[in-house]
């Protein structure tokens, strides 16, 4: 009975949030009966009776989505990842993008008492409805290499928290010679210099990873040639405005702002 009542309070808790768009449905064969228990767990009427042993099954979907996400465990007795992402045609590529915000956002959330109701309602409910549509991302055109020149390269994601990204870009940072900056949190801004077949390893690096919202701003020579200063090493910040102070050290404040990141007053 206690171990329904915590089930039921997480399905309370993710029922009274979603949006009036956000449908959330008993899936399997006990589904009704979870339905008329989170009814009577409303109402303040719960009885003991015909609870069922195994957690509910349910989907969350925006009316306007062709993704949606499916539990089937609440609180700490499930799977380390206790959300799927399903959808209509949704490729490889983009479950495996979903999962890995999952895992990302479940290193965030840490011990929970409803992790279920906090990745839902509180992380991918809301991402899912900022998300662009799906497009293809064009590659850089061909560009004109000076010699030695140095080459410049901007990113930006929905987030920057996997400790594993974090390590794989300072390392390739010193493996190719490219300095920079990796701003973690929300929103993900991964700046760097270096030579340019140095830039592009380090930018094609970076894009075989699993991201989500990952946009690639641009890949350009660096202006002002070798009299303009540079990054030194590689460095990660926690805050918007420390990213821009950097790049305003740089003389390119205006390309991360330009991009709608952070601000002048930063």
């Amino acid at each position: 009975m206690d171990l329904a009542r915590r089930w039921l309070e997480e399905l309370q808790l993710i029922q009274s949030t979603l949006l009036p768009t956000e449908v959330l449905t008993f899936l399997d064969e006990e589904g009704p009966v979870w339905a008329q228990l989170l009814q009577e767990y409303g109402e303040g009427e719960l009885s003991s009776q015909d609870i069922p042993s195994a957690a509910p099954h349910i989907r969350v979907r925006p009316d306007d989505s062709k993704i949606w996400f499916e539990s089937q465990s609440t609180s700490h007795d499930g799977p380390a990842l206790p959300v799927s992402v399903k959808g209509e045609n949704v490729t490889r590529s983009e479950q495996e993008r979903w999962q890995s915000v999952i895992r990302d956002t479940m290193d965030e959330i840490g011990t929970s008492d409803f992790p279920v109701y906090q990745l839902l309602c509180l992380h991918l409910l809301p991402l899912l409805h900022n998300e662009p549509p799906p497009a293809e991302e064009p590659a850089p055109g061909p560009i004109d290499d000076a010699s030695g020149a140095r080459f410049l390269a901007l990113f930006t994601s929905h987030h920057l928290m996997s400790p594993k990204k974090r390590r794989a870009l300072q390392q390739w940072s010193g493996a190719l010679g490219v300095t920079g900056f990796a701003k973690t949190g929300y929103p993900g801004v991964i700046y760097l210099q270096g030579a340019r077949h140095s830039a592009e390893e380090f930018v094609a690096n970076v894009r075989a990873m699993q991201w989500l919202a990952l946009r690639l701003r641009f890949l350009e020579p660096l202006p002002g040639g070798g009299g303009r200063a540079q990054a030194q090493g590689w460095t990660e910040f926690e805050k918007v405005g420390e990213a821009v102070e950097a790049m305003r050290r740089l003389g390119l404040e205006d390309w991360i702002v330009e991009m709608g990141v952070g601000s002048r007053n930063s």
